[in-house]
């Protein structure tokens, strides 16, 4: 009786199996004696053969997908702002609308560069009034009356160069826009068109990264996440988004990018952390053991 219940227990599936068998030889061994033996026989030439072949393939099309995901994107960008998104928001922006700043920050930033233009030029006839004397404006002795007549020219000539300057820093944000929107864009196509060759590609860039050493894979880990997430990373991430801002012609919201920087490298350092611990450490653990004693 005992043993019926116990051989129907044990054909249960209660019990997990192992995804590959353990043995008592380690299996690097056992790879190694296969490959020993494989190049005994005859045709060994034509395996090494083969297997140039398909790494030569490998890197052909891992070099082709690079390629055409770097160059396809942005000569798609280029041909679309240069023949048709500069034109036309140079059309629709000059001759269907009277505005020539894209938002008040950009009106308040010129307005800001006028009057220090202003300080700095009342502030050169204060401190060398001579210089002004050979100039073509008044032909008389200069006095308290003659003055804003002076200067008065050069201001002028100032507003008309700020003006022209953010009317085209107004279009150059909007091509910016529409033409990063375009690259994205591009760039999803290229990754479906391009499916098998970026699955090759992936597995190529992968079995080059478990191919370096465990040192040097551990060097990488901690440059990217010193980068990322490290102690002098939130005055990159400020540089980046002021960049950001100030490209499509937004504010830099100082609110907005102490947020960001208080929250964003706080996320990616809990998703660097979780990957290390559920798949780096599965995949190579010497992996991690090096990079924890380099930390420390």
């Amino acid at each position: 009786m005992c043993n019926n219940n116990y051989y129907r227990f044990k054909n249960t599936n209660k019990f997990p199996r192992s995804i590959e068998p353990v043995g008592i030889i380690p299996r690097s061994i056992i790879r190694t004696l296969n490959r020993f033996v494989t190049q005994l026989f005859q045709n060994s030439n034509n395996l090494v053969i083969e297997e140039f072949r398909i790494s030569r393939y490998q890197i052909l099309v891992s070099l082709q997908s690079l390629l055409s995901l770097i160059f396809i994107p942005l000569v798609i960008n280029f041909l679309a702002k240069t023949f048709i998104l500069i034109p036309l928001t140079d059309y629709l922006w000059n001759k269907q609308q009277d505005d020539i700043f894209l938002n008040f920050y950009l009106e308040k930033e010129a307005l800001i560069e006028l009057q220090d233009f202003e300080e700095v030029l009342y502030f050169d006839y204060f401190l060398t009034p001579t210089r002004y004397e050979k100039t073509n404006w008044v032909q008389t002795n200069f006095n308290a009356l003659e003055f804003p007549v002076i200067l008065k020219s050069q201001i002028q000539k100032k507003t008309l160069d700020l003006a022209n300057y953010y009317n085209q820093k107004s279009i150059e944000a909007l091509t910016n826009l529409f033409g990063d929107l375009i690259t994205f864009t591009t760039l999803i196509l290229v990754i479906i068109v391009l499916k098998p060759q970026i699955i090759i590609f992936k597995s190529f860039l992968i079995e080059f990264i478990y191919s370096l050493s465990d040192t040097l894979k551990s060097a990488l880990l901690i440059l990217s996440t010193n980068l990322l997430v490290g102690f002098h990373s939130p005055r990159g991430w400020e540089l980046f988004l002021e960049f950001f801002l100030n490209r499509f012609g937004f504010p830099p919201n100082e609110n907005f990018i102490f947020l960001f920087v208080a929250t964003f490298p706080v996320l990616l350092d809990t998703i660097f952390k979780y990957w290390i611990f559920r798949y780096l450490n599965k995949i190579s653990p010497s992996t991690v053991a090096t990079y924890h004693a380099m930390i420390e």
